[in-house]
């Protein structure tokens, strides 16, 4: 797990955009583990119903407090992933580190393209692709 933690440090490290909440791989760590919790709940006998309309009541509970005081869930599109997460667990059953892993890379891949919707646009006249010869 060290060595996944480092990879994807490596992938994330300086792309978070300015003015706009951004995940952390912090909280992509801890959303993953949630999401294991959740398969591992499903393996226990806990229904798709039960669960997720625990997490939707968990999600309004947290919507009380300000964004910045919130775990994982700071706005709609946060909140969103880990629905939709939750809801694969039961819809499309796995091992529930699949489901793990499954939810970190999308995750990850959600914090790059946050960075990249934040990015200035390439100067005119520079392509993207001279631009990644520089």
């Amino acid at each position: 797990m060290r060595a996944l933690y480092a990879t994807l440090m490596l992938m994330v490290t300086n792309i978070t955009p300015a003015g706009a909440y951004t995940l952390s791989l912090d909280e992509c760590l801890e959303g993953s583990e949630f999401i294991l919790h959740a398969a591992m709940s499903r393996d226990q006998g806990m229904t798709r119903d039960d669960f997720v309309g625990r997490v939707h009541a968990d999600l309004a509970a947290i919507q009380q407090f300000p964004p910045e005081l919130r775990w994982f869930a700071q706005d709609e599109e946060d909140a969103a992933l880990l629905v939709h997460a939750s809801e694969k667990v039961f819809d499309q059953p796995q091992q529930a580190r699949e489901h793990q892993a499954d939810f970190l890379e999308t995750c990850v891949r959600q914090i790059g393209a946050q960075a990249k919707d934040a990015a200035p646009p390439h100067p005119a006249g520079v392509s993207s692709r001279e631009d990644s010869s520089l």
